[in-house]
């Protein structure tokens, strides 16, 4: 269950249409809202449909909070057409109204440092990319690093044989610097245990499989059946990363958690 309380932006792919009213009763009970950007003017203010003929404007200055200064520039122009949360901060008439990105942001980042629990399951998004991880955003505009060697048990050469941007996942609080309110996140934790992955196979199935390692000193060849189980397979030559091949499951042993494997020629 998630215990976090925020979700991320664009988790429910709904927009309210508001009247000024459910504005006001938003304002007064400090609720969060949700809305999609329509453009990013020379200022770098984002704006925001609220209603029929209610405009809502986040200010520069209100677009991020886990940055000193004003936000880079491309983070305010790369929100346009994308789901972005906020408060409302003012209501200057009945067609104008200042919103605040920050604002979330900074409940959302006081709850990590105070509250947060290693070990919680959140709800995420896959915001980007690189060779060394993911990075989710977990609520409130909030985002955790997923290491590479958290995303599988199956040893991977990118993040990208698991995960791609704007992938929605659930992920497990690794750990939490209370400072800074920076999170490390593990994708692997959600995806079962060694026990409950053997449990999907039996001695004497054919199944298919990726090659994930070949240690010729070791004489095996690493083989993932899912991403949180690998078998092992007697080292023969020809074989390389990631090619996919069909196994036959010799023997799974629960007690030294080993799954022999041929493969089939």
């Amino acid at each position: 269950m998630n215990a976090f309380g925020f979700v991320p932006e664009g988790w429910n792919e709904t927009v309210e249409n508001f009247d000024i009213q459910k504005i006001q009763e938003y304002k007064n009970e400090n609720k969060t809202m949700q809305g999609i950007v329509q453009s990013c003017d020379e200022q770098y203010n984002l704006h925001i449909k609220l209603g029929n003929t209610i405009e809502g404007i986040i200010p520069r200055n209100e677009v991020e909070d886990l940055s000193e200064g004003l936000p880079d520039e491309r983070l305010c122009t790369g929100k346009v057409h994308k789901y972005v949360q906020f408060k409302i901060e003012n209501i200057e008439n009945d067609n104008t109204v200042i919103l605040s990105r920050k604002s979330v942001q900074q409940e959302a980042l006081e709850y990590v440092k105070n509250q947060m629990q290693v070990g919680q399951i959140v709800t995420g998004i896959v915001k980007n990319i690189r060779s060394y991880g993911a990075f989710i955003e977990i609520g409130g505009g909030i985002v955790g690093l997923a290491h590479i060697e958290d995303l599988s048990v199956a040893r991977i050469k990118t993040p990208y044989e698991r995960l791609k941007i704007g992938q929605k996942v659930n992920v497990v609080v690794k750990s939490i610097d209370r400072c800074t309110g920076k999170i490390n996140l593990s994708y692997k934790e959600t995806l079962g245990t060694w026990e409950e992955n053997a449990e999907k196979f039996s001695t004497g199935m054919k199944v298919p499989g990726i090659i994930r390692e070949t240690e010729k000193n070791k004489n095996g060849i690493f083989i993932e059946l899912t991403p949180n189980l690998v078998g092992m397979a007697e080292y023969s030559e020809g074989y390389e990363y990631g090619q996919k091949v069909n196994v036959y499951i010799k023997k799974i042993d629960s007690q030294k958690k080993k799954v022999k494997l041929l493969i089939e020629k």
